[in-house]
């Protein structure tokens, strides 16, 4: 089994990080294969809602979120990791995720676990911001003990917060438990559940 893990921070080794460490320990430790890619300073320009995804497949500006729907063709399951910008993703991660998921669909069955990292507040609302992708798209949530968010201006200050680390473990914990449930319920011949075609309405008469 292989986990996809994207940090949406601009720094490679800060806070967001730290917390993805500490779920990827657990992942190595339970023999779970990860790949993580952060997305770092590049720009990540946002969805122009033109529809050429639909036509090719994948989103009409090849860049780093073609590069993350390729890796996640072979995913088993998700971890999005964002830091807090004016209690909400960072703008990096919010451009990142609209493209991924409007041009995938998202990928039905396939667990997903949501981490944000911030200094003091804000976080709720970010996490909040995340979640909308994988509940529109049919992809179960992992949970964990607490809201699964880690605190501290510097990765320094996020290995004091005992408290956020060991969300942390729990929530990597329960997202390789959720795996083996699926993989348990497929070799028990149990078939994913049907997914009717999207009907949109639409109320302005």
């Amino acid at each position: 089994m292989k986990i996809l893990m994207i940090n949406g921070s601009p720094h490679p080794n800060g806070c967001t990080d730290t917390a993805l460490h500490e779920m990827e320990q657990v992942f190595q430790t339970e023999g779970i294969e990860t790949e993580l890619l952060t997305l770092g300073t590049d720009a990540v320009r946002g969805c122009t809602a033109c529809g050429g995804c639909k036509r090719v497949g994948r989103c009409v500006f090849d860049d780093v979120v073609n590069a993350a729907l390729e890796k996640a063709e072979t995913a088993d399951g998700f971890v999005f990791g964002s830091p807090v910008h004016y209690a909400a993703l960072s703008g990096t991660m919010t451009a990142f995720l609209d493209r991924f998921f409007y041009a995938s669909g998202g990928f039905p069955d396939r667990p997903v676990a949501c981490v944000v990292s911030c200094r003091r507040a804000g976080s709720t609302a970010a996490l909040d911001q995340m979640l909308k992708y994988p509940m529109i798209s049919n992809m179960p949530v992992v949970p964990s003990q607490y809201w699964p968010m880690v605190h501290g201006a510097r990765p320094d200050d996020v290995q004091q917060d005992l408290e956020g680390l060991q969300t942390m473990r729990q929530l990597a914990r329960n997202m390789v438990w959720m795996l083996r449930c699926i993989e348990a319920g497929k070799a028990a011949g149990i078939p994913r559940p049907e997914h009717e075609r999207h009907v949109w309405t639409n109320f302005i008469r």
